[in-house]
């Protein structure tokens, strides 16, 4: 080998590194767009057995079946956001400024029944709060209100983006087969297909198991919320339940989320006779709900539809959350089974992948 050869390899090389930074920037800058592809396939995913069940049940042809669909998930969406609007303007009586004099009168009631509680206990609250720098975080609700403002305009954004992207990949089954197929080489192209068709009907099902599970935890939510007199029961829940979609911190701050509002439902009430007993009966509610949901619900979604072993997924879903955070833990049984079903079709032979696969 002379200089020559050596030196364009050399140059083949840093062509090759800075081509593989430039398409990891590119992604970077467009990791907005890339959510919403992967939230627009996974819509089209759920929505698939509906649109079958318009067409082989209601004769739909595929376009109307599409529409039908889109409206119903439009629908469903503005039912949910609707019902958050009391929810909303309940928690702004309770805690907003446009009342001023009873919204201190409630605040100091509460504040004293909470020292006369934990003062009991030798606990002295009021020497706690005063150790916090209130003004200083009061000074921050003008860039908080901005941040919300911003935030509400990239939701809205993304919305309009999801709901358009989804309904071209609902209506075109194929397009993201046909996107994906153009990437692979042509030698591997029967397995890809092999191997997409049933990552796609493994993940259907997937998702339609999470909106079972969160179903039913809604349900456990909004009996034990109803029982005990909490306003807005249902909304509360439907928030509280969707979280749990964020493995392992999902639960946590719906917890945070439902002892807030049933707190902040009975301000005004007598601390120690309403406001902590119907906090406490409600959180052992929710206690039950988790319960059943991590050794019942979960165990038989992931058996049925990925078809993984519980420790499996939790210990996919601890790596993915260990490697990319929040967002890894949320798309890691998802990934790992579409890991799973390729491994099986181009490493059929390995025994390490033989083992993961064999129910697949």
């Amino acid at each position: 080998m002379n200089s020559k050869d050596i030196a364009n390899g050399i140059l083949r090389a840093v062509a090759i590194i800075f081509g593989v930074i430039a398409l990891l920037w590119f992604f970077y800058k467009i990791q907005s767009v890339l959510a919403y592809i992967a939230i627009a396939a996974v819509v089209s995913l759920v929505a698939k057995p509906i649109i079958r069940f318009l067409k082989k049940r209601l004769k739909f042809r595929n376009s109307l079946a599409v529409i039908t669909t889109m409206f119903l998930f439009i629908a469903l969406l503005s039912g949910l956001v609707s019902m958050f609007i009391p929810l909303i303007q309940q928690q702004g009586e309770n805690l907003a400024l446009l009342n001023s004099d009873q919204f201190k009168s409630n605040i100091q009631t509460t504040l004293t029944h909470l020292n006369e509680y934990f003062s009991e206990k030798n606990i002295n609250v009021f020497e706690q709060l005063k150790s916090l720098d209130l003004v200083s975080q009061l000074n921050k609700l003008p860039n908080f209100f901005n941040a919300v403002i911003g935030a509400l305009g990239s939701i809205t954004i993304g919305l309009l983006s999801v709901l358009f992207i989804s309904f071209f990949l609902m209506k075109d089954k194929d397009l993201l087969n046909k996107g994906l197929h153009a990437i692979v080489p042509n030698k591997s192209e029967a397995r890809f297909a092999k191997s997409f068709a049933t990552i796609k009907d493994l993940l259907s099902r997937y998702f339609i198991g999470l909106i079972f599970q969160i179903t039913i935890l809604f349900i456990i939510y909004t009996i034990v919320l109803s029982i005990f007199g909490i306003e807005n029961a249902i909304v509360i829940a439907i928030l509280a339940a969707t979280l749990n979609l964020i493995p392992f911190i999902g639960p946590l701050i719906g917890g945070i989320i439902m002892l807030f509002l049933t707190m902040t439902s009975n301000i005004g009430q007598d601390f120690q006779t309403v406001i902590l007993p119907t906090t406490i009966y409600v959180m052992i509610g929710y206690l039950i709900a988790q319960l059943i949901d991590n050794f019942a619900s979960q165990p038989i979604i992931f058996s049925k539809s990925v078809k993984s072993h519980p420790l499996e997924i939790f210990l996919a879903i601890i790596i993915f959350g260990l490697l990319f955070g929040i967002l890894g833990m949320v798309v890691a049984v998802p990934t790992y089974t579409a890991i799973k079903v390729i491994l099986k079709e181009f490493l059929a032979d390995n025994k390490i992948v033989q083992s993961l696969t064999k129910d697949l």
